[in-house]
């Protein structure tokens, strides 16, 4: 387990810093702050980290990326149906 305890650290401090901001949106449905252009391409950006971490075999970044990425759909639906 050369540097890998690095990614998974990494991977564990980004998807968990995202889960607040996901918890209060869930709770609110107050998405009016939420810019729908930067979801987008957040969440299509994720896609690609997961592609890339399959490529790679890289179990922290496939992890993380599919976290984020439920978290950050959940709240791009609520977005596109609250506005």
């Amino acid at each position: 387990m050369s540097g890998e305890w690095v990614g998974y650290v990494a991977a564990s401090l980004t998807t968990f810093a995202f889960v607040p901001q996901a918890l209060k949106t869930l709770r609110t449905r107050d998405t009016r702050a939420i810019s729908l252009g930067m979801y987008v391409v957040f969440a299509i950006g994720l896609c690609f980290w997961l592609a890339y971490g399959i490529v790679l075999g890289s179990w922290p970044i496939i992890l993380s990326n599919i976290i984020t990425l439920a978290l950050a759909l959940v709240i791009l639906a609520l977005k596109i149906r609250h506005g």
